[in-house]
């Protein structure tokens, strides 16, 4: 059997002597990664990505802190409850409808108030309100076993029904929001987590995170997701922080009648943070203060 010598440059005076069939095989993997090689493009031939079309928050210190929405990317509003999302949440949606474009709603606990939207300005007949209901858990207390024990076993028990009936409900939504970025037929889309336990919207895989990224990118859909804690990771092109505190009490249209012991929140003073933006707009840590007034249907 014939043979052929192979050098190598790192010891040219001991060559390598590999079989004729061997030596075709290698030569035949060299021209094959050479093709592969010439069909890579090199990063300084690379075109750069243009920057995504930013529109109005409908506030506009959101517009000053962040440039506005970012068309065709995934952006993450998240806070605590009384922070201000349902504020951040009908401005948007009241802007997005005056500029004549068809939006949705995916409300995962069905808590939004279609008077008080429109008492915002969002325009109704624009918006498509996915409306997911979730049963309430039943509750059973054992016939057996002490008044404590009872109680601890309600606890535990009222505790794993109600997380399993998130996590079927979290499924629906799931779903849902994937039919509508697939769609490309509107110009924004929400998905309003704000009620949803924290540990169970965690539970979400990071995997949907990436399916509903790729499938707004490229699109002209605005796709914002409100919470109580970040859960897109890096999926997400905007991270931003709200948090509110009293501004001023009762308004006097709703005071009388009310009860005593409760007090009606007119006025909010909302504290937004930019966490995160992928976008080179902004640099991260940017606050504004800004002052929302409630939008009462009654």
């Amino acid at each position: 059997m014939s043979a052929s010598p192979v050098f190598s440059s790192a010891a040219m005076s001991r060559p390598f002597i590999f079989p004729a069939r061997s030596s075709a095989a290698l030569l035949t993997k060299l021209e094959a990664l050479s093709k592969v090689a010439s069909a890579i493009t090199p990063a300084s031939r690379l075109q750069v990505r243009p920057a995504p079309e930013m529109v109005s928050c409908g506030i506009r210190e959101l517009d000053a802190l962040i440039g506005g929405f970012p068309r065709g990317c995934l952006t993450e509003i998240f806070g605590p409850a009384s922070s201000g999302r349902t504020s951040v949440l009908f401005a948007a949606l009241a802007c997005a409808t005056r500029r004549g474009e068809v939006c949705a709603l995916v409300d995962a606990s069905d808590a939004m108030n279609p008077a008080s939207a429109a008492a915002a300005g969002v325009a109704m007949d624009r918006l498509l309100w996915v409306r997911c209901r979730k049963s309430v858990p039943s509750f059973q207390f054992p016939v057996t076993g002490s008044l404590q024990d009872r109680k601890s076993k309600t606890s535990s028990s009222g505790f794993n029904n109600h997380r399993r009936e998130w996590e079927s409900s979290l499924e629906q939504v799931l779903k849902v929001t994937d039919l509508l970025l697939q769609s490309n037929g509107f110009g924004m889309i929400i998905l309003d987590l704000s009620d949803v336990p924290a540990h169970s919207a965690r539970r979400i895989p990071l995997a949907s995170w990436f399916r509903y990224r790729q499938a707004v990118e490229h699109t002209p859909t605005v796709f914002l997701i409100m919470e109580q804690q970040p859960i897109a990771g890096s999926c997400s092109s905007v991270l931003m922080k709200v948090s509110g505190k009293k501004h001023a009490a009762c308004s006097t249209q709703h005071a009388a009648g009310r009860l005593s012991h409760t007090e009606l929140l007119d006025e909010f003073e909302i504290h937004a943070e930019l966490l995160r933006s992928r976008l080179e707009r902004k640099q991260p840590k940017s606050v504004m203060n800004f002052t929302t007034r409630a939008a009462w249907s009654g």
